[in-house]
């Protein structure tokens, strides 16, 4: 089957058809080009979505712990690998597939534009060699009606009698002439029509077939490229599937890592507190006062007692009244961390300790390197200076020293806080004898330690002595209670101000925690002061800014 024989006749319709095939050439390359920006634009969104839910590692602290959320960023880290094997199907698509096509396409229409110039230049050729023979045939036809006009006017004069003999001769001249004229173009016309006939079997069967063949050859490759790039661009695929299975294999690895025992374990050591749950609530009897006048029987002694609690309860009320024109207490120090509760306090002292224990293992390797670098110097001058070393060596010894400083001084508050925790039980039941050693403070400035020996503590006021500031202020009625709180853990309240209280007990509110960790109590005696606010379960009531609870 060959297109110069059995379409001889179609070269418009083989002009259209090559034309149709280089548009529908371009068409694929546009299809490929495109599905490459989806590729990529799906790649860029993968990694613009893996780096949004990334964990921004700015501190220690914000590293992932639970398994849950270490296997979710396994299955980020796997997501983004596989966003780079979309890239990759991109760029191979790119360099193989589209590249190639355009390249192609270009040759293809100069080859096409070649072999249609060729085919029309042949075609113009003949329809020159049938115009000359056209050309000829009607000159030869012409001369042959003018050859037999010359004739029938010669034999015209022949027969008339009239005629003169010079009449008769000039017109046998004259068909002699015509002719004569008429056998030249009749050979020329002869010739033409050889030529022509030549002319024109050579097209049909030498020239356009071999036109036609080139072009049929030129569509067949066209559809082998086609074929090329149509495998191509499947296997652009197929290559990154097996690095594509193993970033969905470690994704489903990343997913049976998840262990929720160990996740629970370590919400237990991230928040366990090391205290022990409270005890039973104590019964407090108020009536005492009341059946010891009684029994007493004097007006005397009645007073006498009642002066004792006007003391009692003016100490209470100047010592809660203290604070308002004074400062509050700051917060707690966090060099030692003991604002944390213990278990936590402990945990971060042995970071620290870690922590600082390797930045003393870089300094002393620091110095024993300097301290090499200096005697290489000493046995070899002209290699450098000894003493250039000295300052060097001075600040890595200082370094070790104020290192050892810090470790000695967190593995005292360590080994305080693992002492102390196993005798936090016995504490809460001496919480009693706490209930007056608020009395008597200047200030209530200091932060607020487990062990009470650490608070920073002011200097003791006697009882019964008022200054003239206080007595200002005895008789004004107390704040109003905007709420109830109950102790969650047990407040020595060793600092002025300060109130003690025992887990589990219930105290009114009478003012909120201002931002600096302490909120005011009373209790239902009306000693007044300062408790942490973490230590307590706060509940307001709802006619002072709703009912909230702080924990």
């Amino acid at each position: 089957m060959s297109w110069g024989t059995e379409l001889w006749d179609q070269f418009d319709s083989l002009d259209k058809h090559t034309q149709w095939g280089i548009d529908f050439l371009e068409r694929y390359a546009k299809f490929v080009k495109e599905r490459i920006e989806i590729e990529q634009n799906y790649a860029k969104q993968l990694r613009n979505l893996v780096k949004k839910y990334c964990p921004k590692r700015s501190s220690k602290d914000e590293e992932p712990r639970f398994t849950s959320c270490i296997a979710f960023f396994n299955i980020l880290n796997e997501l983004n690998d596989y966003a780079g094997q979309r890239e990759v199907v991109a760029e191979e698509m790119a360099h193989r597939v589209y590249g190639e096509l355009m390249r192609y396409a270009h040759d293809l229409k100069t080859e096409r534009k070649m072999h249609l110039q060729e085919g029309r230049k042949a075609q113009q050729y003949l329809d020159m060699c049938w115009k000359q023979m056209d050309n000829s045939k009607k000159k030869f036809e012409r001369e042959c009606r003018e050859a037999e006009k010359a004739q029938q006017s010669y034999e015209r004069l022949d027969n008339d009698t009239n005629a003169t003999k010079a009449d008769v001769e000039k017109a046998k001249q004259q068909l002699n002439l015509r002719t004569h004229m008429a056998d030249e173009n009749k050979n020329e016309y002869a010739a033409q029509l050889q030529n022509f006939n030549g002319e024109q079997h050579k097209h049909f069967y030498v020239v356009i077939p071999q036109i036609y063949k080139q072009l049929q050859e030129m569509d067949e490759r066209r559809t082998i490229k086609l074929s090329e790039c149509y495998r191509g661009f499947a296997d652009s695929e197929r290559k990154v599937i097996p690095i594509i299975s193993k970033c969905l294999e470690g994704m489903i690895l990343a997913a049976k890592s998840v262990d929720e025992r160990r996740d629970s374990q370590m919400v237990v050591d991230s928040f366990k507190s090391g205290f022990e749950p409270p005890g039973d609530f104590p019964f407090e009897d108020y009536s005492q006062h009341i059946y010891r006048t009684i029994s007493d029987g004097t007006i005397s002694a009645a007073k006498q007692e009642s002066g004792k609690m006007d003391s009692k309860s003016t100490v209470g009320k100047a010592k809660g009244k203290l604070w308002l024109f004074g400062k509050k207490p700051k917060g707690p120090a966090l060099e030692d961390f003991s604002h944390l509760p213990p278990e936590q306090r402990r945990k971060k002292l042995q970071q620290r300790i870690d922590e600082l224990n390797r930045g003393l293992q870089k300094e002393a390797d620091q110095k024993e390197a300097l301290n090499k670098m200096k005697d290489v110097y000493e046995k070899n001058p002209q290699m450098g200076d000894p003493g250039s070393l000295q300052p060097k060596l001075a600040e890595t010894m200082n370094n070790i020293d104020r290192l050892r400083m810090e470790i000695h001084k967190n593995e005292a508050w360590l080994s305080e806080v693992e002492g102390k925790t196993g005798i936090r039980g016995d504490r809460r039941h001496s919480s009693d004898i706490n209930h007056l050693v608020t009395q008597g403070r200047e200030s209530p400035e200091g932060s607020y330690t487990d062990d009470a020996n650490q608070e920073v503590r002011g200097p003791p006021q006697q009882h019964g002595h008022h200054s003239e500031f206080d007595d200002e202020f005895e008789d004004d009625d107390p704040l109003p209670a905007i709420g109830h709180c109950k102790a969650i853990y047990p407040f020595d309240g060793h600092n002025e101000g300060t109130l003690a209280m025992k887990e589990g007990e219930v105290l009114y509110i009478i003012e909120e925690d201002k931002g600096d960790g302490w909120t005011r109590a009373r209790r239902q005696n009306g000693e007044e002061g300062y408790v942490p606010t973490t230590y307590i379960d706060v509940t307001l009531e709802k006619s002072s800014k709703g009912a909230v609870t702080y924990i």
